[in-house]
């Protein structure tokens, strides 16, 4: 449930460059297409030396290496954004050891053609940079890394550096070198301070007590333990096992938000120097601050005196406080914290205005955080967006059915108050998760870096019904019939 003082912000000025950027679109649409053209270019060649590889397999007798050929360029789900979980170790592509005869020869010319393929679509990467397009290049330099897990400058803008053999975030590393270890319960804690917390021992100042006492201690928000990850710091008292966990859902949450949205939170020239090895200084904001209560009772208590309407909620960010609340056990609490941890993002990433949505586009702000909600794990990939969430079944159904629509041209127009105090709010929430699904993933994502531009022109205050139009260069009555026959793909 969307709160009305989540867009009441405190003003911090607009950002020139992103209204800027908006205003180049025209330029760039052509653009756009010739990008496209060279990605599908690139793909057809890829896939044609995969194939002459699993070609000279197949004369061999390596029936299994053909098909592991192949599958290399089995292609992706078109409706979801996929994020694989990629190797720590250096070197994950080396041929095994022992091996000789034809199946060697086969590790080295797959290793060789993984190498240069990485190296080809890093190199588009870059020019798509060039061409304003952050969204396709992040897209492009994960393709690299899928080809190569160790091409060096695809797994910077990743924000990995080598370590011990290994990959790891700056952040991680400044831990291990500081004498930490991660651990799945209790998150980032002293090497030697390991074995006793597996104990049941816990560390409050330089006594050591035991658990039960540590829970004691903690049972009120206001003494509850502190826990903080890469980019989250987060109050709680739960238990240090439920932060940790919290914290992961969170980071995850982080690293895909930010493949998708690179242009939103950098400028032009950041990106630029992210895809060609420069330094860059400004891209990390401070960490974002979570409370997390041990049970719906307290979370309402705590927060009633300062948000009357809380008792609607499942969850909520506060931009007043710049602080994300949430409390354990509630129904698809797992999705509102992903939707209030999205608002969270957009607004403490970079600077934004005090009337974001207030007169017209508040309905993509919404979009977003609904679209974000999706996250998932799915084997060993983490992934948004599919046709079969919930929220774009019920799209899908009010559309088949004729019951409700709001075109878009009017849905932009909707203001702030427009959106909340509808009639048909359920409804008109599952069409904008539909039309924002939409925006990400038709045809191949033509539209995605435009709407990381209208999102970061909205934030900046932009109140204007036409910028969606102008950012993706087409007319709402086009964009209506698109959408239309995108909702009729059988998930």
């Amino acid at each position: 449930m969307e709160l009305p003082s989540r867009l009441r912000l405190n003003r911090l000025g607009l950002s020139a460059p992103v209204l800027c950027c908006a205003l180049l679109w025209t330029g760039i649409c052509p653009a756009v297409e010739d990008l496209a053209r060279e990605v599908a270019t690139l793909k057809a060649r890829n896939a044609a030396d995969l194939g002459r590889l699993a070609a000279w397999c197949r004369q061999k007798n390596l029936t299994a290496e053909a098909q592991q050929t192949l599958d290399l360029f089995a292609p992706p789900d078109p409706h979801k954004v996929i994020l694989p979980v990629l190797p720590q170790e250096v070197g994950s592509l080396r041929t095994p050891e022992g091996l000789s005869g034809d199946l060697a020869e086969w590790h080295h010319r797959l290793l060789k053609l993984r190498q240069d393929q990485a190296a080809a679509i890093f190199g588009l990467a870059q020019r798509c940079v060039r061409r304003h397009q952050a969204s396709l290049a992040y897209r492009l330099a994960l393709d690299a890394i899928k080809a190569n897990p160790d091409h060096e400058a695809a797994r910077r803008v990743f924000g990995f550096q080598k370590y011990q053999n290994q990959w790891h975030t700056p952040y991680e590393v400044l831990m291990l070198r500081n004498g930490m270890v991660w651990h799945e319960k209790f998150g980032w804690i002293e090497k030697s301070n390991l074995s006793r917390y597996d104990r049941g021992e816990r560390l409050l100042g330089v006594t050591w007590i035991d658990a039960d006492n540590d829970a004691l201690l903690h049972a009120e928000i206001a003494s509850g333990w502190d826990t903080e990850t890469e980019h989250y710091r987060i109050r709680t008292n739960h238990s240090i096992e439920a932060a940790v966990a919290l914290g992961v859902k969170l980071e995850n949450l982080h690293r895909l938000w930010r493949q998708i949205f690179l242009g939103y939170y950098s400028s032009e020239a950041d990106v630029e120097a992210l895809f060609n090895g420069r330094p860059v200084h400004n891209m990390e904001s401070p960490r974002l601050d979570v409370v997390y209560f041990r049970n719906k009772e307290q979370y309402h208590r705590t927060l009633k005196p300062i948000m009357p309407d809380v008792g609607i909620s499942m969850g909520l960010y506060v931009a007043e406080n710049r602080t994300a609340y949430f409390f354990a056990g509630s129904k698809d609490s797992e999705r509102t914290m992903y939707h209030e941890a999205t608002h969270q993002l957009f607004q403490q990433s970079r600077r934004v205005a005090d009337d974001v949505g207030r007169k017209a586009n508040c309905w993509l702000i919404e979009g977003i955080a609904m679209y974000m909600e999706t996250l998932r794990r799915e084997n060993d990939c983490f992934v948004l967006g599919g046709l079969n969430d919930v929220r774009l079944e019920a799209a899908r159904f009010h559309l088949e059915k004729k019951d409700f629509y709001l075109p878009f041209d009017r849905l932009v127009r909707m203001g702030v108050q427009d959106v909340q105090g509808h009639p048909e709010i359920a409804k008109l929430y599952s069409q904008i998760a539909g039309m924002t699904n939409f925006l990400v993933h038709y045809d191949d994502g033509r539209y995605r870096d435009a709407l990381v531009s209208c999102l970061a022109a909205i934030y900046d205050g932009s109140q204007d019904p036409d910028l969606l139009a102008r950012t993706t260069c087409t007319d709402y009555v086009e964009l209506d019939k698109q959408y239309q026959a995108y909702m009729k793909i059988v998930p």
